[in-house]
């Protein structure tokens, strides 16, 4: 028999909701939790990409949300002759079985040059190699950030792209710039308008899930 009682809702700045043995969400009805995997495409120990994810995740409540820092995760190369030769490494093996288990992802992606990083690239590389459609049926929140003014829309806009071709459906995106100046690691997103649209992107994807 289910009780009467308030939970939070989904995020946390949310009000309390009060439900009888359902979970209300934003006036539509939501069963299960999601299973959602949180990572940046960056390889760096102070990725300012991973910290905003870090951030996002924290937003985020009565979903299970898995944040895996890629920095300790290394992966040869991509050659054609490697993988005839050795098959799939262990690491990208690991990675794709977290991805496969996951409903949705959240993504941040840095940029160099214009572009994702070779990391990041590598890694995208190596996932269609193993599965053409590797993120079949998965929901995505897609971000960047850098420390500079065009919040490495670059990269974002390449990885949008992508995805899609493997399966992948990105519900929501949004673009950080100028980190160091809009982004406390106590406060979070301190500019109001980007602090809004982020979290107008983070609803929508959670909507989806």
């Amino acid at each position: 028999m289910f009780g009467c009682f308030a939970v939070q809702n989904y995020i946390k700045y949310s009000h309390n909701v009060v439900f009888c043995g359902i979970f209300v969400e934003n006036n539509h009805l939501n069963t299960s939790m999601a299973s959602i995997l949180a990572l940046a495409g960056s390889n760096s120990s102070t990725s300012v990409n991973f910290k905003l994810v870090k951030y996002t995740t924290s937003l985020i409540s009565d979903h299970d949300v898995e944040l895996l820092n890629m920095a300790s995760i290394t992966f040869p190369m991509y050659s054609e002759d490697r993988e005839k030769q050795l098959g799939f490494p262990e690491a990208l093996v690991k990675l794709k079985e977290k991805i496969e288990k996951a409903d949705a992802l959240i993504i941040s992606v840095n940029e160099h040059n214009s572009a994702p990083s070779a990391y990041f690239k590598n890694v995208l590389d190596w996932l269609s190699r193993a599965d053409r459609n590797y993120l079949e049926n998965t929901q995505v929140f897609l971000m960047s950030t850098s420390p500079g003014k065009r919040g490495a829309v670059g990269a974002k806009e390449y990885v949008l792209s992508s995805l899609p071709r493997v399966g992948g459906t990105v519900v929501a995106a949004f673009s950080l710039p100028s980190f160091y100046t809009n982004f406390d690691e106590e406060k979070g997103i301190i500019d109001t308008e980007l602090s809004q649209a982020h979290t107008k992107a983070l609803e929508s994807f959670i909507s989806e899930l």
